[in-house]
């Protein structure tokens, strides 16, 4: 049995990978979508579900007002002597020189928690990590921002000790590793095999130049000289193949004694630099050799969309339904929402049974109360429908389907008023910031109706939005919108996410007018990427 990369698709970055007995753990960074920290799971390496999101109260994971891609950056999971360790920063600021990224470690008994109250580390950089060293002390590692202007902002890679008695860090912080000539050192990771202690981390950046990189030390101190053959991993300068931006990785261990490398990767749009699914997570298969250094199995360092499974017994699990009626009290576990959780003001699921109601919040750039329940796009090409039933008093009222990035970059296909014409429908688009409508000063009027299906196609770099009266006759709201802008690689600012497709609500009066979503389905359809 063959591995298919990337194993988690869709906006999955900076996995952080641990097994426990036989189970399969991979933690990845959510940035500004809440709760914080997706966990997936497997117990052949091959299969994967979405199994839980730990950060999901506001005194572990407090983002409102943060920027574009801030919050969870790089979380580290890790699990010792019948304990759960999840390290992770919430950056506050990333746009200016200086950076604020608090770091703190929540623990828990068993990966469903109850997860503790975090406990603060430093602020100095961020990607932590924790190290379970064999005499039993445990020490942090992440790499520290230099804000000083004429110096590498990647200072290095720092190590502390942890006390878990006293929950702090005790000693001095000492500087452990510098990096190499690819610049931009961050993503440590520690491990201890054959009297060595291994440093891996992230270099080149985290676009397409990304890398991984392999040291070692016979003193958890250093020095650490650098893999003869580095980087073990990159896909820069082969653009020929189909995992890019390979890099960020973490090791584990199978109960046979085989190495995997899970990694963060990258499918760009053919002919194109963006990658609208995000950063993804895929995994290789590596070897330890006799000189002590590890290498990919296949020889060379370039990623492989295949990689040979461990031969475990194979276990699969069965795939989220498609259609959600919404006939739970409580929504999915693929559904998320941008900076802060939902509360009863925001929306429910009991008030009309079978239907989601959002109660309208702030506009769909707001970074501080926004209403919108959203999924992750796993597919370049893929298909989302909703029914919705409205009654706008206002146009400051509007509610509908988003295929969003990010409050700067986002396309809308909402329903609202109009004084004259009655009920109507129109898309807003934003575009780095720029908001525009495609259909000019026109809308759609839906005639005396407060129910109407909306449907969004993506196929590749085009959205088509369109909308039907009785879900079964459907017409054009809007051709050939550009898709490939909701992606990391466009814009001015700095992009860590991936696109979502979602249900959003706003009342920009502040009564909170509320819409009634029937369902919300998701059908993704064959790629040939």
């Amino acid at each position: 049995m063959l591995i298919q990369n990337p194993i988690l698709k869709g906006f999955n970055p900076d996995p952080s990978i641990a097994r426990v007995g036989d189970d399969y753990y991979i933690a990845t960074s959510t940035f500004e979508w809440f709760p914080g920290v997706q966990i997936h799971h497997s117990r052949d390496l091959v299969h994967w579900r979405l199994l839980t999101r730990p950060l999901d109260r506001v005194s572990l994971l407090d983002m409102k007002g943060i920027p574009n891609s801030g919050g969870i950056w790089a979380p580290c999971l890790t699990w010792h002597e019948g304990t759960f360790y999840l390290i992770y920063t919430v950056v506050q600021e990333l746009n200016s020189a200086t950076k604020d990224t608090p770091n703190y470690l929540t623990t828990a008994p068993d990966i469903m928690g109850p997860w503790s109250e975090p406990v603060y580390l430093n602020s100095s950089g961020f990607d932590p990590s924790l190290f379970h060293d064999d005499d039993g002390r445990k020490w942090l590692v992440n790499m520290i921002w230099d804000h000083r202007p004429g110096k590498n902002p990647f200072y290095g890679i720092v190590l502390q000790e942890y006390d878990p008695a006293g929950q702090k860090l005790i000693g001095s912080p000492e500087i452990i590793f510098k990096g190499t000539e690819l610049g931009r050192t961050e993503g440590p990771h520690l491990y201890k095999r054959g009297g060595y202690y291994y440093l891996m981390t992230a270099e080149g950046g985290t676009f397409y130049e990304h890398a991984v990189t392999l040291a070692r030390s016979t003193s958890i101190h250093g020095p650490y000289e650098v893999h003869p053959f580095n980087p073990v991993v990159t896909a820069w300068g082969d653009r020929s193949l189909p995992l890019q931006k390979t890099g960020h990785a973490d090791l584990v261990e199978t109960q046979s004694g085989d190495w995997y490398l899970a990694h963060l990767c990258g499918r760009p749009l053919p002919g194109s630099d963006r990658c609208i699914l995000g950063r993804e997570t895929a995994i290789q298969k590596v070897v330890w050799k006799e000189d002590g250094w590890l290498y990919l199995e296949t020889g060379g360092n370039r990623p492989q969309a295949q990689a040979p499974a461990p031969g475990l017994p194979s276990h699969p699990w069965d795939a989220p339904p498609a259609r959600d009626d919404f006939d739970d009290d409580t929504l999915g576990l693929h559904y998320q929402t941008p900076r802060t959780p939902l509360d009863e003001a925001d929306y429910s699921l009991t008030e009309r049974p079978g239907f989601l109601r959002l109660k309208g919040g702030q506009s769909m750039e707001s970074r501080f109360d926004q209403v919108l329940v959203a999924r992750r796009q796993q597919a370049f090409r893929y298909e989302a429908t909703t029914c919705l039933e409205f009654e706008p008093e206002s146009f400051q009222q509007m509610a509908g389907l988003v295929c969003y990035y990010n409050t700067g970059l986002y396309h809308y296909l909402a329903m609202s008023v109009d004084e004259r014409a009655g009920p109507c429908l129109y898309v807003q688009t934003a575009d780095d910031g720029t908001i525009s409508y495609p259909l000019g000063t026109a809308f759609i009027t839906l005639g005396p109706v407060n129910r109407v299906y909306l449907r969004a196609q993506m196929d590749y770099s085009t959205l088509t939005f369109s909308y039907s009266l009785d879900g079964e006759h459907w017409l054009r709201a809007c051709d050939d919108l550009d898709a490939s802008i909701l992606s990391d690689d466009y814009g001015d600012d700095w992009g860590f996410t991936g696109a979502f497709v979602g249900l959003a609500c706003q009342d920009l009066t502040g009564r909170r007018k509320h819409a009634d979503f029937d369902f919300f389905e998701y059908r993704e359809a064959e790629t040939s990427v």
